[in-house]
């Protein structure tokens, strides 16, 4: 019986790459010129630092420009809304999430039965498994779950016939 697996992974070694791409770029900008700025990686975290809150979100764009160019995907990252002030600098952390929380994998569950697909989902742990008696099925599913509006970056993998 054909099967896939749904899961949501960031890729860290992309993901360092991102930050050492976005760090370069800094380097270069004229606007960062004797600014304090750095964009620091710790695990799934990444911590964009600079001297006002406009120059933050200045940061901030030119990480997401890097990730982009690494096929990482910034959407699934819990962000503050509101920079962090300490001192003389501002400072703003993005959380990369590594696999689907329960409501999420519940949504995805209940959008693939409301579809009517000949398709039966479920959840195992931090992912979830789509069994189906023909392949097409399937794709039909993995096509919906592209179209959805699930604001977490979604991969297909362990797809066995």
């Amino acid at each position: 019986m054909p099967s896939f697996d749904i899961v949501s992974e960031t890729d860290e070694v992309a993901l360092r790459h991102a930050v050492d791409n976005a760090n370069r770029d800094l380097a270069t900008r004229f606007d960062f010129r004797g600014v304090e700025a750095s964009i620091e990686q710790n695990g799934l975290e990444v911590t964009l630092k600079t001297e006002s809150d406009f120059q933050v979100r200045q940061l901030e764009d030119i990480f997401r420009k890097a990730c982009t160019k690494q096929n990482v995907s910034a959407a699934g990252a819990d962000i503050n809304d509101v920079p962090v002030h300490s001192g003389k600098t501002f400072a703003l952390t993005l959380t990369f999430k590594q696999g689907i929380d329960q409501p999420t994998a519940k949504q995805i569950v209940k959008l693939i039965k409301d579809a009517k697909l000949k398709v039966q989902a479920s959840i195992q742990g931090d992912q979830v498994r789509v069994n189906g008696k023909k392949r097409d099925d399937l794709q039909e599913a993995i096509a919906l779950l592209k179209d959805s509006e699930i604001e977490l970056p979604l991969q297909f993998n362990n797809f066995r016939d």
